[in-house]
């Protein structure tokens, strides 16, 4: 019995198509790339119409109108068309999952509640065939991130294109990514006594106070020279309760965030909320401490049945004229998804967010927190020539066509899975008459 089931599984996985793509990652840039007329949106100083930008090993060097061609330089008209920096998805499974219904292709989670020493990036597939199907829509740099467990792991901040993690990668290892338990209480048919659900919580929440205290302790028992064993759980949050990176709270209910807010006093953290739809609540606090909050989808259901229909809609414009630094991301499990993120941040500037602040949402903000707004997120000179080129407004669902995407200069090929079923297609010949009997 124990070989057939065997068997079945290894036939099982011989029928699911390889996970990856076969685009060839671009080379280094070797030669100076000069992008003339085109409308450059800065997002650090604003927007400058009929504009040149020219770049060179991997690298912004000049940015203004009538800049001169640098000897061997190409030379790449781009009048009327729109140019961006590179659009940054946070909090994002990218190369962690290829097919939902297919476990042997997702590695999104670690065994364990408490798992501070995973990282993401010795999962991450370079090769995943979702990543081009993404990259087309602007998206240059993504933070892929563990999920699962109170305590999930460290994050991973890659360029979308490189043959292997260490090609691609940018920060390794990112935030600490940390799942707030919830504090609702569920009731009806089949629901635990309200007594012990609280009680579960109570305990739940020591945990996660402990593995703070536990780290905390351990790090200055390190520092104090203690002979102690390495443990390789509280070695790898040591620079998190040192506050000297940050710590990712996925947090929704103005509870968890009140208590996130408290553990980071406690602890001299250095967090940032993702989810965040009751964030406006506490936003006085937030803004005090420097909190930045990245938000879900703007598309997405009232959390609560009272709540105003255009709640997560209007997020973004509530933090924004509340002072609270925040970015957008599209939060969904299903990696393919964050193909909309340009989407999240237009219809939150439909909802009242000014356009200019969408944009920065999905770019400078993000880089901000990552901490790495001195190489990414707006178009200035000395600045990685990660941008986009595209027909149209790139928040305009409908209206954008990205034309050109580059990341460190690289040139990078736009083709993927969903332009090559469109061409067989398009292709098909019209059915035939069906012949008389």
């Amino acid at each position: 019995m124990r070989g057939s089931g065997a068997a079945l599984a290894v036939l099982a996985l011989a029928a699911v198509p390889a996970a990856g793509h076969d685009i060839a990652p671009a080379p280094p840039q070797d030669h100076p790339i000069l992008l003339r007329g085109g409308d450059l949106h800065t997002v650090s100083h604003g927007v400058l119409e009929h504009t040149d930008l020219l770049f060179d090993r991997g690298r912004i060097v000049a940015i203004g109108r009538g800049l001169e061609a640098p000897e061997g330089a190409e030379v790449i008209d781009i009048a009327g068309r729109q140019v961006y920096p590179g659009l940054i998805a946070l909090d994002t499974t990218l190369g962690l999952s290829e097919i939902g219904a297919v476990r042997a292709t997702n590695d999104t989670s670690e065994v364990g509640e408490l798992t501070p020493e995973v990282r993401a990036a010795i999962a991450y597939n370079p090769d995943s065939e979702l990543i081009p199907t993404v990259r087309v829509h602007g998206i240059a740099v993504a933070q892929v991130a563990p999920r699962g467990g109170l305590i999930s792991g460290r994050s991973f901040v890659v360029e979308l294109d490189g043959w292997t993690r260490e090609d691609a990668g940018l920060l390794d290892p990112g935030g600490l990514f940390v799942n707030w338990p919830g504090p609702r209480l569920r009731t009806g048919p089949g629901a635990p006594p309200l007594e012990e659900q609280r009680k579960r919580q109570r305990e739940t929440l020591s945990r996660l106070h402990d593995a703070f205290e536990t780290a905390r302790a351990y790090d200055a028992a390190r520092d104090a020279g203690e002979e102690q064993p390495v443990d390789v759980r509280w070695e790898s949050m040591r620079p998190y309760v040192r506050g000297e990176r940050p710590v990712f709270v996925r947090a929704n209910d103005v509870r968890q965030i009140e208590q996130a807010l408290d553990l980071a006093e406690e602890f001299g953290l250095q967090i940032v909320i993702v989810g965040g739809r009751e964030a406006d609540a506490v936003a006085e606090r937030l803004r005090e401490r420097n909190v930045p909050v990245v938000t879900g989808s703007t598309a997405a259901l009232p959390a609560h049945r009272d709540d105003p229909y255009d709640q997560a809609f209007e997020l973004p414009a509530r933090l924004a004229r509340a002072g609270v630094r925040f970015a957008i991301a599209h939060l969904s499990a299903a990696p393919w998804d964050q193909r909309n993120l340009p989407l999240q941040a237009g219809l939150a500037a439909a909802y009242g967010l000014p356009r200019e602040q969408a944009l920065r949402a999905i770019t400078l903000s993000p880089a901000e927190i990552l901490g790495l707004a001195d190489r990414l997120g707006s178009l200035d000179p000395g600045k990685d020539a990660t941008l986009v080129v595209s027909e149209g407004d790139l928040l305009d669902h409908l209206g954008r066509r990205v034309t050109l995407l580059f990341i460190e200069g690289r040139k990078i090929d736009l083709d993927n899975r969903h332009e090559r079923l469109r061409r067989k297609y398009r292709a098909k010949p019209a059915p035939r008459e069906a012949r008389e009997p």
